[in-house]
């Protein structure tokens, strides 16, 4: 266990870097790329373990996945996928590790979720309590046999055993398409239900309360999947289409969600000047740009164009007084990830920052608002717990936020966010179990030591 040390009082940011790839498209580049019937390449993966457990999930599924020309040790290196589509996965020899990556699992349960065969997913434990009957209760009233371990109010916990017939693998009748209202917004329940949709037979219809991000749908529809994408609803139309999805030849454009934490953390001080160059800018996931620029942030956003279907561009922060503001509503949905992010920034803003309609992050890879709230009130913010969100009362200026200790809670984001309060702490901050950083963003510290904060990470 590695902790985080902060010696707070940090200088403006100044640099010009490139973050690693999206994290959340790299998981559909890999796993889609899977499906698809011949070579696919991949390109610009960030090199963290969630994107590994996906690459090593589809080898266990027997899918040849090589290094391209040129990888080496750079995580933007190249993979060359060889498949023969859905049919084409074999039964694994052994359990699927899927770590801490919640989007390996329950993708991977879509897709398992037709195959002839028992798989069973199992990941560490942090990831082992994160529900999982949101999931399993749409596909399996399109037939799929889920089992899991069952806690309380018949919640659904990992390991899940997952295909059509359970432990015996027997197969009684293919999939059926549904007509699937969610409860919420989730990008990650959504792709999973038209995974297993590819392979059902008749329409599969998702409807959510507010677009999710749409990373799935715009690679899907990349692959010639008949897609009917409206204003939170997708439908797969099973008619005139042969089910064989085309191979992907595409680029990872830079993680915003990663971007978010430096672009955060140099909003906060005056006189820093950040670029960020190729980072997607999906308008599913740019409400965390927005927020910032409601806290009063000074952005530049040049579009460059699109890599592989995603609109990307470079980013320019320059630092400058902040003020609190309510985020709600479809913007919560849009900055779901970068929420804890954002409740960082808020502790430097002026007056108080209301997050709402946030329930969702209860059951990321922490309960993110009890987890955030903890973290903030160790580095002696005025941080508040609301059952669907926080509230954060900003002191910005010198000795305001004076620094302590905060834990992780075993989240990535967590850690990255209460590493970016703690950097312009007027005292020293130690984040503890801080090296699950890696899941997502190996290269956070060094990139933020680069441009001039004092932090390390330690035994």
């Amino acid at each position: 266990m590695s902790d985080l040390i902060l010696r707070g009082a940090s200088r403006p940011l100044i640099g010009d870097i490139r973050v690693p790839g999206d994290k959340s498209i790299a998981h559909r580049a890999v796993l889609f790329s899977a499906l698809a019937h011949g070579r696919s390449r991949v390109r610009g993966l960030s090199g963290g373990e969630d994107n590994n457990r996906t690459v090593a999930a589809c080898r266990a599924l027997g899918v040849r996945i090589e290094s391209g020309p040129g990888s080496g040790p750079d995580p933007g290196g190249e993979l060359i996928i060889e498949s023969q589509g859905l049919d084409g996965l074999r039964s694994s020899a052994t359990t699927i590790d899927c770590g801490n990556s919640g989007t390996t699992m329950r993708l991977l349960a879509g897709v398992l979720a037709s195959r002839p065969f028992a798989t069973t997913l199992v990941g560490d434990q942090y990831l082992e309590a994160r529900p999982m009957r949101r999931v399993a209760e749409p596909l399996g009233r399109m037939g799929a046999t889920i089992t899991g371990r069952t806690g309380v109010r018949g919640e659904l916990y990992p390991p899940l055993t997952i295909g059509r017939g359970g432990q015996g693998g027997s197969v009684s009748a293919p999939l059926h398409g549904i007509d699937y209202v969610s409860p919420q917004a989730s990008a990650q329940v959504k792709s999973a239900i038209l995974l297993a949709g590819l392979a059902a037979e008749g329409t599969t219809r998702v409807c959510e309360p507010a677009p999710s991000r749409d990373h799935t749908e715009r690679m899907l529809r990349a692959q010639g999947v008949p897609l009917i994408v409206e204003k939170g609803l997708v439908q797969i139309e099973p008619a005139g289409w042969d089910r064989r999805l085309l191979p992907l030849d595409v680029t990872v454009p830079g993680d915003l969600s990663s971007a978010a934490f430096l672009l955060g953390a140099a909003a906060i001080v005056p006189g820093s000047v950040l670029v960020l160059r190729g980072v997607g800018v999906n308008p599913t996931r740019t409400g965390v740009l927005d927020a910032l620029v409601m806290m009063g942030a000074a952005l530049s956003i040049d579009v460059l164009g699109e890599v592989g279907g995603e609109p990307v561009a470079d980013v320019t922060v320059w630092g400058s007084p902040l003020r609190g503001i309510e985020i709600a509503g479809a913007l919560t949905v849009r900055a779901i990830d970068e929420l804890p992010l954002l409740a960082a920034v808020a502790a430097h803003a002026e007056g108080e920052t209301v997050i709402r309609d946030a329930r969702e992050l209860r059951v990321k890879e922490s309960d993110r608002i009890a987890s955030m709230v903890a973290a903030l009130t160790g580095l002696g913010i005025d941080a508040e717990e609301r059952e669907d969100g926080l509230v954060i009362r900003g002191r910005p200026g010198p000795g305001k936020v004076r620094g302590g200790q905060a834990k992780s809670a075993g989240d990535h984001r967590i850690a990255m966010a209460a590493a970016v309060c703690a950097l312009f702490a007027e005292g020293p901050s130690r984040i503890e179990d801080a090296a699950n950083i890696a899941t997502s963003f190996p290269s956070f510290v060094p990139l933020v030591q680069g441009l001039g904060a004092e932090l390390e990470l330690r035994p």
